[in-house]
């Protein structure tokens, strides 16, 4: 499947820009972790764009990813991308992470969100932002209360990275795209508009 098309269904099934954002910025994650590892940066891509598309009309597990998963093998797309989207749900006892891919996207899902609410209550959103204070964030258990942080430790560790040299370069992949992700300070953010 071409990014176009992916993002085509992100479009159809996806009304909050939020999510959406939310699932450029898994994408922009997958991607610098495909071209670190000289995977496949296009490929890549469009699994960690598509992985959450299903989720607003079927939030439920386990509906999502399931229900994702059934309209993607009706469109044709690859065994190896619907595997990978559907790995990334613990519910589905079947579809263990066994591939770099799979275990790739999980570490990067809720990572990537997590970095975003940091950067938000920042004046600086995502410029500067660092590791450490990622961190910190963690061990506060009412900041980003949604996001389980066992899942960003477990994601790092099935990778075999070191958590903060995952934290800090996702950051740093996101930070790139910061105008599209909206992670620009507040000012930049006005003036680029």
């Amino acid at each position: 499947m071409q990014r176009s098309e992916a993002w085509g269904l992100v479009c159809e099934y996806t009304q909050s820009d939020s999510l959406r954002r939310h699932m450029l910025s898994v994408e922009i994650a997958m991607r610098a972790y495909a071209e670190k590892w000289d995977e496949d940066v296009e490929r890549w891509g469009v699994v960690g764009l598509l992985h959450d598309f299903d989720y607003e009309r079927w939030p439920d597990p386990p509906d999502h990813p399931l229900q994702g998963a059934k309209i993607l093998a009706e469109k044709g797309v690859d065994d190896e991308i619907i595997y990978a989207i559907k790995s990334h749900a613990d519910y589905l006892p079947d579809c263990p992470r066994l591939s770099r891919l799979d275990k790739t996207l999980y570490a990067c899902d809720e990572l990537s969100g997590f970095i975003t609410a940091c950067a938000m209550v920042r004046p600086e959103r995502i410029v500067g932002l660092k590791a450490k204070s990622v961190r910190k964030k963690m061990k506060q258990k009412s900041f980003a209360a949604a996001v389980n942080r066992d899942d960003m430790v477990r994601g790092a560790e099935d990778l075999g990275l070191d958590l903060n040299l995952h934290i800090q370069f996702v950051i740093d992949a996101l930070a790139v795209e910061a105008k599209v992700l909206k992670l620009l300070p507040p000012a930049e953010e006005a003036s680029s508009n």
